[in-house]
């Protein structure tokens, strides 16, 4: 009941949000704002839902914790794409012309970015994964969470089966590593934005597939997709693939040291005291 609620709760936030920046897209500054507002509604409803469903102190979204770790985890997110597209700009499949036409649309970027990254680690990591995590232990609910997590973007134009195994390898395993290691949102939450405005609002690459506008510069991929991503864009790259792993393992690892790896419940071993 309790999963029932919050993820219906986070559900009509993320598809009200999803509509409103729809609406507003054309209106670059509106875009940013109505982002801004979609991610604090989003994060103070899964708050006062987890409170008011599981009765305890919301650990993984303390209000307190979240600049340094959305802030750490937005300039990991920028750092990782952009050696993601240096790397395949070294080998041919990305080139910048210059600024784009509208380089202010790159505003109304981030504010789309912003409400997709916020609405989703909440969906995904707060309520799927860690419900699924109490249940069945901490490895089964990361590859499950993962799984669905690429399968979700099938939906996105321009999607395709190794599209969505990329997203599921490297977006869901990194962000979910994040938040095992941390036990916290925000660093996962600031992973996914900075990587997401760094691609659409920087670059200007084409993001899961979703027909993505040019954001502050004129650039185009091209050449053989497992280099470049195709029409799904450098998350479908070798690249992409790689940066995601290495940096899922390191997560893991930070995990298992930090005593953050829960057992599944039919199992003896005790449980770590964990935001549950």
């Amino acid at each position: 009941m309790r999963f029932v609620v919050q993820l219906v709760a986070i559900a009509a936030v993320s598809f009200a949000g999803g509509q409103a920046l729809l609406a507003f897209q054309d209106e670059v500054w509106l875009a940013l704002a109505v982002g801004v507002v979609v991610a604090v509604l989003a994060v103070l409803v899964y708050y006062w839902t987890v409170r008011w469903t599981e009765k305890r102190e919301v650990t993984e979204a303390l209000p307190g914790a979240a600049p340094s770790g959305t802030i750490r985890g937005t300039l990991l997110g920028v750092a990782l794409f952009s050696a993601v597209i240096g790397n395949i700009a070294a080998n041919g499949s990305y080139r910048i012309h210059g600024l784009s036409e509208h380089p202010s649309g790159a505003a109304g970027l981030a504010g789309f970015m912003l409400g997709a990254a916020v609405t989703e680690e909440l969906l995904f990591r707060g309520v799927l994964f860690r419900h699924v995590e109490k249940l069945l232990g901490t490895w089964i609910a990361f590859v499950l969470s993962a799984a669905i997590f690429g399968a979700g973007h099938l939906l996105n134009p321009n999607a395709d089966l190794w599209g969505a195994l990329c997203v599921a390898i490297a977006g869901g395993g990194m962000l979910t590593s994040a938040y095992i290691a941390t036990r916290s949102l925000w660093l996962p939450i600031g992973l996914h934005f900075g990587w997401n405005v760094t691609a659409s609002a920087i670059f200007s690459t084409e993001v899961s597939g979703n027909g993505t506008p040019q954001g502050l510069l004129d650039a185009s991929t091209s050449g053989n997709e497992w280099i470049s991503g195709g029409a799904f864009g450098p998350e479908a790259s070798l690249s992409t693939v790689m940066a995601g792993v290495i940096v899922t393992a390191v997560f893991l690892w930070m995990a298992h040291r930090r005593g953050n790896v829960v057992p599944p419940r039919w199992s003896k071993t005790p449980s770590p005291t964990l935001a549950q």
